[in-house]
């Protein structure tokens, strides 16, 4: 730079264009150099003895402080003033609130038929859809009396209202257009996933095909209005058509307003140690005798592993290799690995994202949003879910081979939950092609289980997953009669009687907590994800 310098300061006073020293920065400390090497091989595949290797040219690439920086330009003290003079220039602001403070959401407006406001767009399809969704219910010999239905239209009204006051008719619309979109061109799309098979709005717009009213699914659980969040529907395709569904609404809004979204995989615990290792040089052997002392415990950091494993503190006094391992691991935990594209989400703007957001290329010429799922959605940006799943592929396969065959026409919709038939071939442990339930295990506990009824197999797949688990014992002995079913308050017994006494679900939690201690169902979603992250300040 000693040569570069001179020429520059020469071009700077004929074109009278200021000079400005910038600080290459790639990484914080200069004993960082080292660890800053290894991820560059990591990220390129190569070793520290590779001749072939990317290098960076010097140990100077660490942040400098401004004493440091002007001794370096002495001569050209200006050129360090000039660093300053751009700061003050750079005036970023996120316009991410309204007046009033609430959130500023990205959404297109959806065109509705005749200029009609959203609000009324909605009403018309949810009560039309109601009648549709009644009319489907006869049809399968389910009883739809007269006390019901204000049951429903009451909890339609509620849901719509709290829809339009937290301002989502326009999501509502959007998921609901290209699901419609996606049935009509024979795409198969999942009943529901999630906390949005908790809205009666989404069973009526046919976003969902469960109703919520028998089975005590709660809105508030999907949406609360009083804590004010973007829904989130999680909503599956056939894995084969998906990508088609994404062109409609890339047509529809725009190229320039969908995009996909980036994920960073970052260096955890074991990767990491495997990856400086490889790096360094060591055997698969030597780094996997250290990698597998790291205790079988979900999200541990190296420095947690070193101080709870005393084999792994050994193998650092005993070998300086494995010392210069872990020390360089501890350095790279947590950095970014690699770039990859969200496997489900997709933004849908209301105009060009890259005013929002700096965007990139895929692999397929499709854009992807730099910031991921989290930024995104502090930015505005809000996400849509599409997910891609062969399940639904062979339940569509199937549905076509037996029209093809048997000259019989047949629907998901005709299907009764109340068909025996059904739990007569789980409780057989025939469960091959069955989506979640063809493992093993569960199979297994399906046979001890012996589901007779819908809400049955509700609970054996809320149950077989860790930290629920511990609870199947006492669950299979109360179903079997051979435990007693208690109940620790009588009022407790309508929520919880169909899980024999068990608490098993979350909206169990909530509606314990509107019983007991007199909360709205907002306030109980509240105590339920404090419950869930373990928030003992906010429960």
């Amino acid at each position: 730079w000693q040569e570069v310098v001179p020429f520059i300061k020469e071009v700077s006073q004929l074109e009278k264009i200021p000079i400005v020293a910038a600080n290459d920065v790639h990484y914080t400390e200069p004993s960082d150099q080292i660890a800053q090497e290894v991820l560059i091989c990591i990220g390129s595949n190569k070793t520290l003895q590779d001749e072939s290797r990317f290098r960076l040219g010097s140990d100077q690439f660490y942040f400098k402080s401004s004493e440091q920086m002007r001794a370096l330009f002495q001569d050209i003290p200006e050129a360090c003033d000039n660093t300053l003079e751009i700061a003050e220039r750079c005036d970023l602001h996120f316009n991410l609130k309204d007046q009033q403070g609430n959130p500023i959401y990205h959404l297109p407006t959806y065109p509705t038929q005749g200029g009609v406001s959203l609000e009324n767009e909605m009403r018309r399809l949810s009560f039309s859809g109601l009648e549709e969704r009644f009319v489907e219910a006869k049809a399968r010999g389910e009883s739809i009396t007269t006390e019901i239905i204000p049951e429903y239209e009451k909890r339609l009204d509620y849901e719509l209202k709290v829809i339009h006051q937290m301002g989502f008719n326009g999501y509502f619309l959007i998921v609901q257009d290209f699901i419609k979109w996606a049935k009509q061109h024979d795409i198969p799309v999942g009943p529901g996933r999630g906390s949005g098979a908790g809205s009666l709005v989404a069973y009526c717009l046919s976003i969902t095909d469960l109703d919520p009213m028998p089975y005590n699914l709660i809105f508030e659980r999907f949406l609360n209005p009083e804590r004010v969040s973007m829904p989130d529907f999680d909503i599956d395709f056939c894995q084969e058509n998906r990508g088609r569904v994404i062109d409609y609404v890339t047509t529809k809004y725009g190229e320039e307003s969908v995009s996909q979204i980036i994920t960073y995989g970052k260096l955890q615990c074991r990767a990491a140690i495997r990856d400086v290792g490889r790096v360094m040089g060591m055997t698969y052997g030597e780094v996997d005798v250290v990698a597998k002392l790291v205790p079988e415990k979900l999200g541990i950091t190296i420095q947690e592993a070193i101080d709870t494993e005393p084999r792994i503190r050994e193998l650092m006094e005993a070998d300086p290799k494995v010392q210069t391992l872990m020390d360089l691991a501890l350095k790279i935990e947590g950095l970014v690995r690699h770039a990859g594209i969200h496997a489900a989400g997709v933004i849908i703007a209301d105009g060009s994202i890259v005013k929002h957001a700096p965007l990139y290329r895929g692999a397929e010429d499709e854009n992807v949003v730099q910031y991921d799922m989290k930024h995104a959605e502090k930015i505005g940006l809000i996400k849509f879910d599409f997910l891609g799943l062969k399940t639904l592929t062979h339940i569509h396969e199937a549905m076509r081979l037996i029209q093809l065959n048997r000259q019989k026409v047949i629907t998901l919709k005709d299907i009764s939950l109340k068909d025996k038939g059904i739990y007569e071939i789980m409780c057989a442990g025939d469960t091959a092609g069955i989506f979640q339930f063809e493992g093993e295990g569960i199979t297994d506990l399906i046979r001890k289980a012996q589901p007779d009824c819908f809400e049955d197999i509700v609970a054996i797949n809320a149950l077989y997953r860790p930290g629920p688990m511990d609870m199947i014992p006492d669950y299979l002995g109360r179903k079997k009669g051979q435990k007693k079913v208690v109940y620790i308050f009588p009022e407790l017994e309508p929520i919880v009687k169909e899980t024999y006494g068990i608490i098993v679900y979350q909206e169990q939690v909530q509606l314990i907590a509107a019983k007991i201690a007199n909360y709205s169902l907002g306030e109980a979603d509240m105590l339920r994800r404090a419950m869930g992250k373990k928030i003992p300040e906010v429960m």
